[in-house]
């Protein structure tokens, strides 16, 4: 999904920006080499998710495998993972570079915090540079989790009235509070004497609110 925007990002029939987000496509490639890149390493993900468990072979004069091949499919899964960081902070390089050209214009908060946080180590393109540098720069940024803290409280806002706003009570639901202890259960004979004792203080106010002799006021 992550470099499906890309793709959309760098190419004008898609974004109605400059092509390859740059000025003076024709002397600049811009973000087209990043681009490659981002398909390149989604391709490779491609062949490292095939399963580790097919290729498990005999060992030990036939009377062991290796199964799952557990190890080559934990190394694979933390090789996937360093490819969609890097993958990601390619888009994220492209959208920053995206709103360059859409200034004035404003985008929402968090995002408008996160763009200032990416300029303080990658500055806007101008003209072609070894991008190298700043893809790892925003790959670092991803890893130490800044881009998450940037945005954080704004984020927990929105979801927090997400909640209220979105949340439909149940009628066959019951709300628990979790603030008080927990009530003991009352015994049915407890329940049917309390019962009895609400019953008997109805009469006793039916009797007093009744004239003498049962007659009519």
């Amino acid at each position: 999904m992550s470099e499906r925007r890309i793709e959309r990002l760098v190419n004008p029939a898609y974004s109605e920006l400059p092509a390859f987000l740059v000025e003076n496509g024709g002397l600049h490639s811009g973000f087209m080499i990043a681009h490659c890149t981002a398909a390149a390493l989604v391709s490779e993900n491609k062949v490292l998710c095939h399963p580790a468990s097919v290729d498990s072979l005999t060992t030990s004069g036939g009377q062991e495998d290796h199964v799952s091949m557990g190890g080559w499919a934990a190394r694979k899964a933390l090789r996937v993972v360093e490819h969609v960081e890097q993958v990601i902070a390619i888009e994220l390089l492209c959208a920053c570079q995206a709103i360059e050209f859409l200034r004035p214009l404003k985008s929402t908060a968090p995002l408008e915090e996160v763009y200032k946080l990416v300029r303080t180590v990658v500055k806007p393109w101008d003209k072609d540079r070894y991008m190298s540098p700043d893809i790892e720069a925003a790959v670092k940024l991803i890893q130490e989790e800044k881009v998450w803290d940037a945005v954080k409280n704004m984020v927990d806002l929105y979801n927090r009235e997400q909640l209220y706003e979105t949340y439909v009570f149940s009628p066959t639901s019951s709300m628990v509070n979790t603030s008080s202890p927990p009530q003991k259960r009352r015994r049915p004979s407890v329940i049917r004497k309390e019962r009895k004792n609400s019953i008997d203080m109805k009469d006793k106010k039916m009797d007093v609110c009744l004239p003498p002799n049962g007659q009519d006021p």
